[in-house]
């Protein structure tokens, strides 16, 4: 099961022989041990001579959370409790607020809050520093202990102090957990013929809840004309379910594949013919929160030449991580490749470049909040495969919420420059048909 998010993302891997065929050079074996000895030294000595008893296995813990964290922000080790809560929140339901966090410049930032959660209703915005859970400071905590406090029982309280650029104070925010059941799929018509559907993240359920969503969709008198896919803050999740999702909008060619430097790592995802929905123009939505496995969506219909994109550039996370699962129980998330869309472009670092730009004007109400993206995180890892320390400010704006009820919320612009786009798309194809010109014959018009 591979996941490909912000939060989690991971291959399920369990044993193999093929490490044990393959022996490294002795040069190599020599110098493991001989810093492995540096290790046993300094642990018996803490052990021995340290001002008060320790927990040995407190310390080799924090050994090995060391050791990752000088690689990049994805690879982390995860407690017999932490990969349980890994294992739950792919099925799609768990207990807590609702948001996507990350560490940036050494604090704990939201990268997104989760459709119909507490953090969603509360207000919260991408870009958000939470500086204090229940009055702890967050900037000494690990991603992983951040996201244990986080969540709890239902029904309890937790309080949160937010500090947002352009506010003068902090502010506190007490929100009641919740089960967090993610609804992936949404839909509604914005015009007759025209459909809005919006996939809020990846998880088990969001292919089947999407092949649903479009036949009924395509079961609707008149049937469709165009439809708006919207990936905007969707922080990503299941690689295989990004796969299927592209596959239902393509009959064949590449999807995306991975590079590493194991063989394991060496995939490719193909579309099939077989249960490809009937094509018609559509527009995807895009914008800084669309991330890692949603971007897989994105560059395929995007390379394929099936969609075009409208936004602002996505975050930029194409790393994959192999979740190993150790003899205790507990798990070691790695970071063991990249992937690439059909036409052989990196996400990682860079993000997908929308066809068409749309910036979210600052009139609509929305805070100028500094976006920040895949390179902005401390230890990102660079091009040549080495983590980058350096931390880098991001620049811009951070995009509002999608909309869900054009009556009652502010206006959207993307989605209203979207539905447009289409009709344009629709006038040029009556064209085609009514003049049958043969140079724009076959051709799906390009906004």
């Amino acid at each position: 099961m591979i996941l490909l998010g912000l939060a989690i993302i991971a291959i399920m891997v369990f044993g193999g022989g093929e490490a044990v065929k393959r022996l490294p050079a002795l040069s190599a074996v020599s110098t493991t041990y001989e810093n492995l000895g540096l290790f046993a030294d300094v642990l018996k000595r803490v052990q021995d001579y340290y001002v008060d008893s320790v927990d040995t296995q407190k310390l080799i813990e924090g050994s090995i959370k060391g050791m990752l964290e000088t690689l990049d922000p994805h690879s982390a080790y995860l407690n017999k409790e932490q990969y349980k809560e890994m294992q739950t929140e792919t099925k799609g339901a768990f207990g807590g607020l609702g948001i996507e966090i990350t560490i940036k410049d050494s604090l704990l930032t939201v990268v997104a809050p989760i459709e119909d959660t507490p953090a969603w209703r509360a207000g919260l915005q991408a870009g958000d520093k939470i500086l204090e859970i229940d009055g702890s400071p967050t900037k000494p905590m690990a991603l992983t202990e951040a996201v244990k406090r986080l969540r709890g029982k239902v029904g309890t309280k937790v309080t949160i102090t937010i500090i947002r650029v352009g506010w003068t104070d902090t502010k506190k925010f007490t929100l009641v957990r919740e089960i967090i059941h993610i609804r992936t799929v949404k839909t509604k018509f914005l015009e007759p013929g025209y459909a809005y559907v919006r996939i809020a993240q990846f998880n088990e359920k969001t292919w089947e809840d999407l092949d649903s969503t479009m036949k009924k969709l395509e079961s609707e008198p008149g049937g469709l004309k165009g439809m708006v896919l919207d990936l905007r803050n969707n922080p990503g999740g299941l690689l295989e379910q990004a796969v299927k999702v592209s596959d239902a909008f393509l009959d064949s060619g590449l999807i995306v594949y991975t590079d590493g430097r194991i063989a394991d790592q060496k995939r490719r995802y193909e579309a099939h013919k077989e249960g490809t929905h009937p094509y018609v123009p559509m527009i995807v939505l895009v914008n800084g929160g669309t991330a890692s496995a949603s971007e897989i969506v994105a560059g395929a219909l995007q390379d394929q030449g099936r969609a075009v994109l409208l936004g602002t550039q996505t975050f930029g996370k194409g790393s994959v991580q192999t979740i190993f699962e150790l003899d205790d129980g507990s798990g070691l998330r790695l970071t063991t490749g990249r992937y690439y869309t059909p036409k052989g472009r990196m996400i990682h670092g860079s993000g997908i470049t929308p066809d068409v730009i749309e910036e979210v004007p600052a009139d609509q109400g929305v805070a100028a909040l500094p976006e920040f993206r895949e390179k902005d995180l401390e230890r990102h890892l660079g091009l040549e495969g080495k983590p980058d320390v350096k931390k880098r400010e991001g620049k811009g704006k951070v995009e509002k919420k999608p909309s869900e009820d054009a009556e009652t919320e502010v206006k959207d612009v993307q989605l209203d420059r979207a539905l447009e786009l289409l009709k344009t798309w629709s006038i040029f194809g009556h064209m085609v048909e009514r003049t049958g010109v043969p140079s724009l014959a076959g051709v799906h018009p390009t906004p």
